[in-house]
């Protein structure tokens, strides 16, 4: 039965309620989380860009034994050049963490980030997953043709209108409306016109990139509930992509350092950083982000400082040392809810949405 939440992106997707799971690479995201979303009836999303190849056809896999519905997987589509013009200075900034969890200081010379996009993108394409989703950019041309051809939806996230527009006209079927107020890395295009990333808050990103596209809108960041995906809903949006709201259920791959420090968290916790990986990301503020605002270092660019702080942020994790994780969150982890399974999240923010939307 149609409700007023099935929307051209439902239709679109094979999906039963327009919620979709934000890729979360790095950690959060497992296949257990992204197949109780599908089953759901949302989009659940598999985060495989930090993944070898072999272990994203595994989890692909995985995914498919736990269920039938369509799911996501999300890449980044992005340069990953290593520059190494300030790595002695970067390196003995980092050396302060290093020492504050008994690790060695770091050895000398260049950091080389391995780039398997292309294997990665290739693994995706012979599973012929239904859905190909990117961060960071759009893919090449000769990718989002074989994908297509492959028989696969694609999705872009973008930060503006004029991103929006980029993706409209590389084919995607939809774009993911990220504002401000979203966890984790900003989907901004080019990092030198916006060095912080844009910032455009929810509100006012969702109705101009509708006003703007013609492909269905998904709106990100904020959305924690019902409540956001039915004003998504009024301000033109065809469903969200949730992230945050994620982290604390039961099948994430948070660490639980990570989980309490959300829990622990409230508004007013999270900046926007790019200390960890070199591009801006919202996360709650903590030990490492302190020192580098008081560092007076500047980071190196992605990807090569998220390369120079694997081993600070692996030692944080053996540890449970969440001073010196990268706590990637949202502004509304007040409205989070300790224990829930992903399928209860899903079921409860449709059947509020549908509750405030008369459907």
């Amino acid at each position: 039965m149609k409700t007023k939440l099935s929307t051209v992106l439902c239709e679109r997707l094979g999906i039963e309620y327009p919620i979709v799971l934000a890729g979360m690479a790095g950690g959060p995201s497992t296949p257990a989380l992204a197949a109780a979303v599908s089953r759901a009836g949302g989009l659940g999303t598999l985060g495989a860009a930090y993944m070898a190849p072999a272990d994203i056809r595994e989890a692909i896999r995985t995914v498919r034994q736990l269920t039938d519905r369509p799911f996501a997987v999300n890449l980044f589509a992005v340069d990953l050049r290593d520059d190494n013009s300030n790595i002695e200075q970067v390196q003995r900034q980092l050396d302060r963490a290093r020492a504050d969890l008994g690790l060695p200081p770091a050895a000398e010379g260049p950091l080389k980030t391995a780039d398997r996009f292309e294997e990665q993108l290739a693994v995706v394409l012979e599973e012929r997953v239904p859905v190909l989703s990117t961060a960071f950019g759009l893919l090449p041309a000769s990718a989002a043709l074989a994908a297509r051809s492959a028989g696969m939806k694609i999705l872009a996230m973008a930060t503006t209108v004029r991103e929006a527009v980029l993706a409209e006209q590389a084919g995607c079927d939809a774009v993911v409306a990220q504002g401000g107020e979203a966890g984790g890395h900003r989907g901004t295009f080019d990092v030198a016109e916006h060095p912080m990333g844009a910032n455009v808050g929810t509100f006012a990103l969702i109705p101009q990139a509708v006003d703007n596209v013609r492909i269905p809108v998904i709106a990100a960041g904020g959305v924690m509930d019902g409540r956001g995906l039915a004003a998504a809903i009024l301000l033109g949006a065809q469903g969200v992509q949730m992230g945050t709201r994620f982290l604390v259920a039961a099948e994430s791959g948070a660490h639980e350092a990570y989980r309490q420090a959300l829990l622990d968290s409230d508004e007013e916790s999270t900046v926007l950083t790019a200390a960890f990986s070199g591009r801006p990301a919202r996360g709650i503020r903590n030990a490492f982000i302190r020192q580098w605002e008081d560092g007076g270092t500047a980071p190196l660019p992605f990807p090569t400082q998220n390369t120079a702080t694997r081993d600070i942020r692996n030692a944080a994790a053996r540890q449970s040392r969440s001073d010196y994780m990268s706590l990637w969150a949202g502004q509304g982890t007040r409205l989070l809810k300790e224990g829930q399974r992903a399928e209860e999240i899903v079921a409860e923010t449709a059947r509020q949405a549908l509750s405030l939307l008369g459907g």
